[in-house]
């Protein structure tokens, strides 16, 4: 476990405790502890009245979390998808500040018996909370050939989505799909290696496990339940890493703002009441950050503050 702490390094640590805002008395609540550097970095700038609750699917974050804050009476710690924040008690009193930091963690990735990474051969798994819900080898066993190339498409934007998922439903006939590597070389066989410095396997990976956790879903209702659950005052920070991501979050801010987003085929809309205002505008990592860090390189954050 010492040793995934220190690999793992968190994305834009500066902007997004910034961006929160922090203030010694507050409530904050991190939905994605992964292995704490936002965390700590939080309770850093609380004082003895402050509270910070750490939400993470996955048991092992929850395990890495307990053991190092469960002595901390500042610190509560839940296991569940942060989608569900809202049904936990200690949100209900309201929050000065939610973070949100998406996608998969480097702990994750790291250890190849996940499933999430094509870098080592190892059980086709990719859920996050390995207690629940189906693996990508159980989908690719069952969904059909359309479901397959739907899933490659539109969560991983493959070009070759159709041929892929034709092979995978070719060859699952003679033998399931149960290893990383073996699906990672049907994708290598049918797509070739056209992008220099990237697997062809990437999206893929990328499509299924958005798929196989629900992550986009998860997104939507994480954002209700924290808007509901915020202070007026109160900040959202959300490090995504995918342009689907990204972009359910900035409409998400803008559907919150009161603008009115009419379209010219339509009859004028009339506007919400706004509830969100952006907090400046989408950040990206630094350049010193990204060389130091690849798995930055994608990251946008936006903030976002609850009217009063």
């Amino acid at each position: 476990m010492a040793e995934q702490v220190l690999r793992h390094i968190p994305v834009m640590l500066g902007e997004a405790v910034e961006g929160l805002a922090v203030h010694a008395g507050g409530r904050y609540l991190d939905g994605t502890f992964g292995r704490g550097g936002h965390a700590r970095a939080v309770l850093s700038r609380l004082g003895p009245d402050g509270r910070l609750l750490l939400m993470d699917r996955d048991p092992a974050a929850i395990a890495a979390a307990q053991a190092e804050f469960a002595a901390d009476p500042r610190v509560s710690i839940r296991h569940a998808n942060f989608s569900r924040l809202a049904e936990w008690d200690e949100t209900a009193v309201g929050l000065d500040g939610v973070l949100l930091d998406l996608g998969v963690s480097s702990p994750q990735l790291d250890e190849a018996a996940r499933g999430f990474s094509f870098m080592a051969d190892a059980p086709l798994d990719m859920r996050m909370d390995p207690s629940q819900g189906e693996s990508a080898a159980d989908f690719l066993a069952h969904a059909s050939e359309r479901e397959i190339a739907d899933v490659l498409w539109h969560y991983g934007e493959e070009r070759h989505s159709r041929r892929i998922a034709r092979a995978i439903v070719a060859d699952r006939e003679a033998t399931p799909f149960t290893r990383t590597g073996q699906l990672a070389a049907l994708i290598e066989r049918v797509v070739g290696r056209r992008e220099p410095g990237k697997h062809p396997a990437t999206r893929s990976f990328q499509a299924l496990r958005i798929r196989v956790n629900g992550e986009l879903d998860a997104l939507q209702q994480g954002l209700d339940a924290a808007l509901e659950r915020l202070k007026p005052g109160g900040r959202l920070a959300v490090i995504s890493f995918h342009s689907l991501e990204d972009r359910a979050v900035k409409l998400f801010i803008r559907d919150h703002s009161g603008r009115v987003q009419n379209s010219r085929r339509g009859p004028p809309l009339p506007a919400a009441p706004a509830r969100l205002a952006a907090v400046g505008k989408a950040q990206f990592p630094s350049a010193a950050e990204q060389a130091a860090n690849p798995r930055a390189r994608s990251a946008v954050l936006r903030v976002a503050e609850k009217l009063r």
